[in-house]
Order: C-alpha cells, then structure tokens, then sequence
C-alpha cells in the first residue's frame, strides 16, 4: 500500500460574517501519496489558501480527521512542522542578507550546529546555482534567483514535505523551467510537493494528480490527461496523402470532417476521447479496411478548457492569481 504524506477525510473551515458563517471547506478529502507532486487548484475564493494554511498549521480546522507526513494534525502539530516546509508566493527572503547568511539564519532558526549549518548552507549554494553569488546581498539577485534561495531556506530542516504556494509567479519562461527542474528533482529524492498555482501548464508539467476546489468543494480529481477527458473537444486528427484515402477512412468510419483550417482539405478530425482504447479501436477499423494515415495526432482540451468548463471562470494568468 502507498505511503501518504497527506491524508484528509471531512476537512471543514467557516469564518463568521454578516448573514451568519460563511462555509469556505465544505468537508474535502485529500490523499497524497509520499514523493508525488499533488497540484490544488480553484478559482479566487475556492479555498485553496486555507487548505494550505489548515496542513501547514497556521489555522486550525473546524472539522475532520488529517494526518500529514503521518502526524496526526490536531494532537501532533509540532511533529507536523518539523516534517514540513512551507514557500509562500510572496519571498521570505531578506534582501538585506547574502544568499549564503540568509541559509545561515535559517540554519539558526532549525536549531542546526554552526558547523552543520555552515556544511548544510554549502551544499544548498551548490545545489541552487547560487555559488558566485553567495556573498551578495540577496536584494541584487534576479526574480529567479530569489525564488531559488527561498526554495533552498525551506529545505535547509530537510523537510519531507513541502507546500509551494504560487512558486513561479512573475518568473519569466526560462526561470520557470529552472524552477520546475528542481521540483522535480526533489521529488526524485523522495520529497513530496504540494503545489497551488495560477499557472494550468504548471500543473499539467509537474502535478501527478490534480484536484480542482471550487466553492469549498473538490469538483474533479485526477491525472491533467484524466480531467482533460471530462469535457468535450477532443479529436483525432488523421492526415492523408489524397482525396480518395480521405473519402475511404469518412466511409468506414461513419463519423468526422474534414478539418477547415487545412488547405489542402486531406486532414480529417474525429472526435475521440484521446484513450488508448479508442484509439486502438480507430485504427483497427481503418487497418482493416486497409487504409493507413500518412500522419496521426490526438488533440485533447487543455486544462484551462478543463478549468473554465467546470468552474465557469477564466484561469486568466494575467488576472488575479487565483487563491
């Protein structure tokens, strides 16, 4: 049986307002497998800040049994915050301090020897990238850089898990792939990843498993291929190299169009789930027949369509990131 880093069942959250409490978890249920990346994501007000804010030990839920890095949350909350860490979209580190202090500093707060931090901040310099610039005031480093250190202060207490909250926001495209390279990395070291981000092609890079929170509710779960199969769209697109194959494959086939955009009119599009069952299906009907498509692509809808379909909202990068 797979280890889980977090287990969830029947998490609740209200808040008081004006016409009584406001429900912002309505009874949710997690399972995180140990050295996976689980991606949460919703809509603004969805409640994916308190459900981080709940695990992470900064709040306390109203209702639920949860467990995480196999402590129980309510009775072992100091366990919890030796095992985990915690990036927050919104840097913690001090500009005024180095790379290399700041590592330091974090080294203190751990409780780690002087002779241990020394060693730890070192090898979390090698490992970031951040050797020529150690010594630097941390408020001279680029966005990348900063997200860089801030990862690396959160592992200098090695934690077996830890919670990203929004990790690439403002980072430009190559400082991103950098951060998602280290991601993975860790991952691969057998640390497990709990990620929000406003960034869908985010989630569908690196998450093993979404969840889609909406009104306090998870609506979806599942792997990006999974969730992307849930809604309307999908299609193969079969490419011939003549008129007749094309009118051939229409026939035996029963179903499809021939695709517009294309304007030699020789590519045909099926509307298909994208599984390998029905693909299989395809193309066995058109062996049969004897017919073969010069090329083959399956197109599915990507995860904003997915977002927008069943939330009702636009997962707009250049909006407010959603929370």
């Amino acid at each position: 049986m797979t280890n889980l880093a977090i287990a969830a069942n029947g998490l609740r959250k209200s808040y008081p307002g004006k016409d009584g409490d406001k429900v912002v978890l309505d009874g949710i249920d997690l399972a995180v497998p140990e050295a996976t990346i689980f991606s949460l994501l919703g809509p603004n007000g969805a409640g994916k800040t308190t459900t981080v804010q709940i695990l992470s030990t900064l709040i306390g839920a109203d209702g639920g049994q949860v467990q995480v890095a196999g402590y129980d949350l309510n009775r072992q909350a100091d366990d919890v915050r030796g095992a985990i860490g915690v990036t927050g979209q919104y840097s913690a580190v001090d500009k005024l301090l180095t790379g290399e202090e700041n590592l330091l500093l974090m080294a203190d707060l751990k409780h780690l020897s002087r002779g241990d931090g020394k060693r730890k901040a070192a090898e979390l310099v090698e490992r970031f990238d951040l050797a020529d610039a150690a010594r630097k005031p941390a408020g001279t480093y680029s966005g990348g850089m900063q997200r860089r250190l801030d990862l690396a202060m959160t592992l200098v207490g090695d934690p077996r898990l830890i919670f990203l909250d929004e990790p690439t926001t403002g980072l430009d495209p190559r400082s991103r792939r950098t951060m998602w390279g280290i991601v993975r990395d860790l991952v691969a070291g057998g640390v497990t990843i709990f990620l929000t981000t406003q960034y869908l092609e985010e989630a569908d890079q690196l998450a093993d498993h979404i969840a889609l929170l909406d009104h306090g509710r998870l609506i979806a779960e599942g792997t990006a291929d999974q969730l992307k199969r849930l809604i309307p769209g999908g299609h193969v697109s079969l490419r011939f190299t003549d008129d007749d194959a094309i009118k051939d494959a229409l026939g035996v086939l029963g179903r499809g169009f021939v695709d517009p955009s294309d304007d030699d009119r020789l590519t045909l599009q099926i509307p298909s789930d994208g599984g390998v069952a029905s693909l299989r299906d395809l193309l066995a009907r058109l062996d049969a027949a004897g017919i073969e498509p010069a090329d083959l692509s399956v197109h599915t809808p990507d995860l904003d369509d997915v977002f927008l379909a069943l939330t009702g909202q636009n997962s707009d990068q250049d909006k407010e990131p959603v929370r």
